[in-house]
């Protein structure tokens, strides 16, 4: 596929901001796994990234490293990561200096990605809204282009999971217009990327999940 550069601005506290240049065709990168405080399980789904990362990069013929680092909410190694994935089930709790150091990470070209794993809504809705008190979650529309990358989803997000029998809705924060934070709600994204064996879902349906997952590292890697 076209090599597509992909301009990573990153503002480090006390340091000049400086560009980070990379494509689909580049050394390999790494993405990461939020750790957080409060309680909830934040290394849930071990087998999910690594999954999603190696279909990408048969799939879309990226390079990212395997390797999935974990950068804690309040260290300034999360600049080094232009893709962040955050999950859990249950309580959610970012100090006063892990939310500054997360709004300048998103602000300076980072992009996070919460994939609700059934529970963890009620919680990370107020820490999105310290996160961005001037900005409220948008449900995206299905023509956003998160959904029409590689693979098609003209209805959005994919159900996965059975929880509440309520539609799986994917939630954006746009800052300055661009998407900051992909929220994944009531689908279980992260469960399909898991190992078949882990919640035997058909493949039919973890590719489904695989498959959006996808989209959302092009769409990253891809959108300025």
């Amino acid at each position: 596929m076209v090599s597509v550069k992909y301009n990573f601005l990153l503002k480090l506290t006390g340091i000049a901001a400086f560009l980070v240049t990379t494509s689909f065709s580049a050394p390999s990168f790494q993405i990461a796994l939020l750790k957080y405080s409060g309680g909830g399980d934040w290394y849930a789904n071990p087998t999910s990234l690594p999954n999603l990362v190696k279909f990408t990069n048969h799939n879309l013929s990226t390079n990212i490293n395997e390797d999935i680092a974990t950068v804690d909410a309040g260290s300034p190694e999360i600049m080094n990561y232009p893709f962040v994935h955050m999950t859990g089930h249950g309580n959610v709790v970012f100090s006063d200096q892990e939310i500054q150091n997360l709004r300048n990470y998103l602000i300076g070209g980072g992009f996070l990605h919460i994939d609700d794993n059934y529970g963890l809504d009620k919680f990370i809705r107020p820490q999105l809204k310290r996160l961005f008190p001037e900005l409220e979650l948008i449900e995206l529309p299905f023509d956003h282009p998160v959904y029409h990358q590689k693979y098609t989803f003209r209805s959005g997000l994919p159900k996965i999971h059975e929880h509440d029998d309520k539609p799986p809705q994917g939630f954006g924060l746009f800052y300055e217009g661009r998407l900051v934070v992909f929220y994944t709600y009531e689908c279980d994204l992260g469960d399909g990327w898991e190992d078949a064996a882990v919640h035997g879902d058909s493949e039919p349906t973890r590719l489904k999940a695989l498959q959006m997952g996808a989209n959302i590292l092009q769409y990253v890697f891809t959108t300025k």
